[in-house]
This record gives structure tokens, C-alpha cells and sequence, in this order.
């Protein structure tokens, strides 16, 4: 079965070191720029499949400037092991249309008005269009999925699409829950976040008929890298600014979800700490925010957030070593090392 049946692994540091310690993300993508060309002038294509009176609302949405990262892993694995096929562009467009429409409601639910540096959807025609748009966004990528010769694309986008909004839910579910344990909150992430990133790396290596153990490993790359960057995104949201992020910050505590910086500090705190971090996100307002910021100083949450990171990180490039020594693999490691040099652009924020 494809990506929507596994699952990541913990953290090791067994894997090799990055290749390269300073990268652009020109660098990255500049021997599969073809191929992004490609999936964008698809999903432009695809705006245009939706009824007259939507097409708005699709070119808002689908016209992104944003840099792509699930494409470019299913360019970068398909690399790895073989060659790019128009096929794995189908595949990029699907998985991108499913993460765009999982955004789309991630606005209506977080109140955000900014997305990728311009207002979002919900801010711009309301929650009621957005909500609507996003089940169409989904339903539009299943049924490019079904076109392809073999079932089990569409069952595995299909699968890995419930993963996320079952993540969605469970995160929901377990807003202001101080007692979420490391374990749930690190399954929640990897269900809302790392599952599409597995399934770009695993549909990659299925297309291109990727020996088992190269599939195998594009797998467990495809989650580690998922699980450290939804962890570098929560830390952007808490100790990022706005203008570098291109979207709205804070939008996690004023809903209410603890992300692994405030859930570490709040198991280091002690109980008068603990009641008043309670307080200060059970009743949010935006000026609460310099509150939790003292609170995350004093325990000394912002280190250990990146440590956890850099494991991850660790295992992502870990599991390439079974793959050839092709660009798309020089590629992956790069991409695991633009990451980790986007977290110390944190710490050097801090």
C-alpha cells in the first residue's frame, strides 16, 4: 500500500550528516524548476475546470506563491531513483490540492487573514464560501486521482486525506488539554502534517517503480522531514515574526492549540507557572502573547524545540543512504539542510 498506511518512526541520529551546510532554495529546486513550471501551469489549468462563478475563488487559491514544498519532494524522490514522468506531475497537482484545501479551512477555523503574504480566502469572501471551496478543492484532487490506470492512487490519496482531517480533528479535540502527552501530540502531527509529505515522497518512488527498500526509505524521509517541519512551523508561530512567515501568527494560541514549546514549558513549570500559562491561553487575548513568551524563556523551551528538530532531521537524511547517489538524493539533503538552516535563522532571531 502507499504512504497512507505507514507511519514514522522516532528519532535517531544514525543517519549521515547534511552535504551541505549553507544552501539556497534556488539550489534545491534548480534541476527540477522544469517540472514545478509544469504543476503550476496544471494547477492554473485545473482552476479553470471549476464552474464560471467559482474560478475566482480557485485562482485565489491555486495561485499561490508559495514555494511548493510537496511537489518538490515528488520531484526530488522521483529523481532519486529514476526519471520524472508526466505522471508524477498529475500526482504533485493532486497531492498540492489536497494541502491547499486542508489550508483553506485551516483559515476559517484559525480566524487567519493572511496566507502567503495576501489575504485569505475566508477574508476575502467569508468563511461560508471558504468552507464550500476547500470540499470542492478535495473533491476535484480525488477525481484527478481517479484518472490514473491503477486504483490504488486514488486509494491512497483518498486514505491519506482522512489522516489529515482525522489529525485536524484530534488536534481539535484536544485544544487547551495541558495534559496532552509527547506521544499524541507527536501523532497528531505526523497524521496532519507528515502524511502528505510521505505520500509525495511515496507516490514518487510508486510511479517510478522504486525498488522496495528505496521506497522504504523515501517513505521514512518523506514523515521525518514532515514531523520537523510542522515542529519549525509551531516554533515560527510562537517565536517567528509575521512579515518573514507570510501569514498570520499567534493564530495557535488563540485557538487554543499547545504546540510542543508550550507544552514542554508547561511540563517544566512549576504549579503556580502552570496555572497562570492555563490562564493566560484559556482566556487569550493578543497582549497574553508576552505572557507565554516569559513563561517559554524561563523554562527554556526555544533549545529543546530545536533540538527536536534536528533529530528528525537526523533520521530524514538517515534514510537516504540506500538510495543511488543521483541528484534528486543530493537534492533531499539539501532540503533536509535548508531547514535546519531556516531553525538557526530562528535562533539567531531569539
Amino acid at each position: 500500500m502507499l504512504a497512507a498506511e505507514s507511519k514514522v518512526a522516532r528519532p535517531d541520529s544514525s543517519g549521515p550528516r547534511g552535504e551541505n551546510s549553507n544552501v539556497s532554495w534556488k539550489q534545491i529546486v534548480e534541476h527540477v524548476e522544469p517540472f514545478l513550471k509544469a504543476v503550476n501551469q496544471c494547477l492554473i489549468q485545473q482552476a479553470r475546470e471549476f464552474d464560471p462563478q467559482v474560478v475566482p475563488y480557485a485562482e485565489h487559491a491555486l495561485n499561490g506563491s508559495g514555494k511548493h514544498m510537496r511537489p518538490t519532494l515528488v520531484a526530488l524522490a522521483a529523481s532519486s531513483t529514476g526519471k520524472i514522468m508526466d505522471a508524477h506531475v498529475t500526482a504533485a497537482v493532486i497531492i498540492e490540492m489536497v494541502h491547499l484545501a486542508t489550508l483553506v479551512h485551516d483559515d476559517v477555523m484559525d480566524e487567519a487573514e493572511i496566507r502567503r503574504g495576501k489575504l485569505t480566502l475566508a477574508a476575502n469572501w467569508g468563511n461560508e464560501i471558504a468552507v464550500l471551496f476547500g470540499d470542492c478543492l478535495f473533491a476535484q484532487a480525488l477525481k484527478l486521482a481517479a484518472n490514473f490506470p491503477t486504483p490504488e492512487v486514488c486509494r491512497a490519496v483518498a486514505m491519506a486525506t482522512n489522516t489529515v482531517c482525522t489529525g485536524e480533528i484530534l488536534q481539535t479535540q484536544n485544544r487547551r488539554n495541558f495534559e496532552l502527552s509527547r506521544k499524541e501530540y507527536f501523532r497528531v502531527i505526523e497524521m496532519k502534517t507528515a502524511e502528505l509529505f510521505t505520500l509525495s515522497c511515496d507516490m514518487a518512488a510508486f510511479i517510478g517503480n522504486a525498488k522496495p527498500e528505496q521506497r522504504a526509505a523515501l517513505r521514512e524521509f518523506g514523515a521525518a522531514f514532515g514531523t520537523a517541519y510542522q515542529v519549525y512551523d509551531d516554533c515560527v508561530d510562537l517565536f517567528g515574526s509575521e512579515s518573514a512567515a507570510g501569514k498570520s501568527l499567534g493564530t495557535d494560541l488563540a485557538k487554543g492549540k499547545l504546540t510542543w514549546p508550550v507544552l514542554l514549558a508547561w511540563e517544566r513549570a512549576n504549579a503556580g507557572d502552570r496555572l497562570h500559562l492555563e490562564g493566560l491561553i484559556q482566556e487569550w487575548q493578543p497582549k497574553n502573547l508576552g505572557g507565554v513568551n516569559e513563561l517559554l524563556v524561563k523554562y527554556e523551551t526555544f533549545k529543546p524545540s530545536l533540538d527536536v528538530i534536528a533529530k528528525y532531521l537526523e533520521q530524514a537524511r538517515g534514510a537516504l543512504r540506500v538510495l543511488p547517489e543521483t541528484d534528486g538524493r543530493a537534492g533531499l539533503f539539501k532540503l533536509a539542510d535548508f531547514l535546519a538552516q531556516q531553525t538557526g535563522a530562528l535562533a539567531v532571531c531569539m
